[in-house]
C-alpha cells in the first residue's frame, strides 16, 4: 500500500522548488539593483556564476564576458576564454529588446538574476516561447536572467572607430589614467598601439573616483560637440574646463557615465 504522507512530503517539496524558481524568475524583473544597473556588491565573474551557482541563487550580478554562441532569439552563452575548458553560462535576455551580438570578439555586459535554469518556469514567466528542443543540455544549469545587456569594448577599440559605438550604451572596463575635472577623466587605452584614451564626462555627481583605479563605466557614446552636450545632459561644468576639453577633444567621442563602479577581479 502506498505511503499517502510520502507522497504529500514528496509533493510539498516539488511545489516548494517550482515556487523557488519561480520566485528567482520573478525578483529578476522587480529588483531594483537591476533595474538602476550594476553595483560594486554585484560584479563578478563567469567563473564565480558557475562555480559558485547556490550562493548566488536568485541575486542581481553584472558580468563581462565574451559571448560563445547565439542558442536561440532571446538566448547566448558566455564563456571566459582564458580558462580551458570553462563552463558555458546561458543568458537569457529578459530586457524585452532584441540585443545583437558583437561580431568580433568584444565583450558584452550582462546584468541580471542567478537561476537554475528550467526552460518551463521561464517561459511561463516571460513568454518567450523558447523551443524546450535546443535547451536540454541547459536544463538545471547555472544562467542569468538579463534584466540589461550591452556590448563591452576596450577603450581603444573605441576611440580607433567610434561610429561603432555612437548613441549606444555600452560599458567599458579600464583603468582611470587622468583626472581632468571634478566630474571629467580619461580612460586608458594600453592594449591597441596607437589609440587614444577615451574622455569621461559624469553629469551627476558621484564618488569621485581615482586616478589608477580599475573600473567599469557604464554609459552613453557621444561625438564631443559642446552645444549637444549642453543640450542634453547637466554636466555642470565650469566655462575653464569646458574650453579645455574642447581644445582637445572637439569632435572625438566621449563617453556620458550613467554609473561608474569597480571593475571585479578576473
Amino acid at each position: 500500500m502506498m505511503n499517502i504522507n510520502r507522497i504529500r512530503s514528496s509533493g510539498i517539496r516539488a511545489s516548494a522548488v517550482t515556487l523557488a524558481l519561480v520566485t528567482t524568475l520573478v525578483a529578476a524583473c522587480t529588483d531594483n539593483q537591476i533595474a538602476g544597473g550594476p553595483t560594486a556588491e554585484s560584479n563578478v565573474t563567469t567563473e564565480e556564476v558557475a562555480e559558485e551557482t547556490a550562493e548566488l541563487i536568485g541575486k542581481p550580478v553584472t558580468v563581462r564576458s565574451e559571448a560563445a554562441e547565439k542558442v536561440g532569439d532571446n538566448t547566448f552563452t558566455i564563456v571566459n576564454d582564458e580558462l580551458f575548458g570553462a563552463d558555458q553560462i546561458l543568458v537569457v535576455n529578459a530586457t524585452g529588446e532584441p540585443f545583437v551580438l558583437p561580431a568580433t570578439d568584444t565583450q558584452v555586459q550582462v546584468t541580471g538574476t542567478v537561476t537554475r535554469f528550467v526552460v518551463a518556469d521561464v517561459n511561463r514567466v516571460y513568454n518567450l516561447g523558447l523551443d524546450p528542443n535546443l535547451y536540454v543540455d541547459y536544463e538545471g544549469q547555472p544562467a542569468i536572467i538579463a534584466q540589461s545587456l550591452a556590448i563591452s569594448p576596450k577603450p581603444g577599440e573605441i576611440t580607433e572607430n567610434p561610429s561603432v559605438y555612437y548613441n549606444q550604451v555600452i560599458a567599458v572596463p579600464a583603468e582611470v589614467e587622468n583626472i581632468v575635472g571634478p566630474n571629467a577623466f580619461t580612460l586608458d587605452e594600453d592594449q591597441l598601439i596607437g589609440a587614444s584614451d577615451l574622455l569621461v564626462l559624469i553629469p551627476n555627481s558621484q564618488r569621485p573616483v581615482e586616478e589608477g583605479a580599475r573600473v567599469v563605466v557604464t554609459g552613453v557614446l557621444r561625438q564631443f560637440v559642446v552645444a549637444d552636450l549642453d543640450r542634453d545632459y547637466d554636466l555642470t561644468w565650469d566655462l575653464d574646463l569646458q574650453r579645455r576639453l574642447e581644445v582637445e577633444y572637439a569632435n572625438r567621442p566621449v563617453l556620458i557615465a550613467q554609473s561608474v563602479y569597480p571593475a571585479s577581479q578576473e
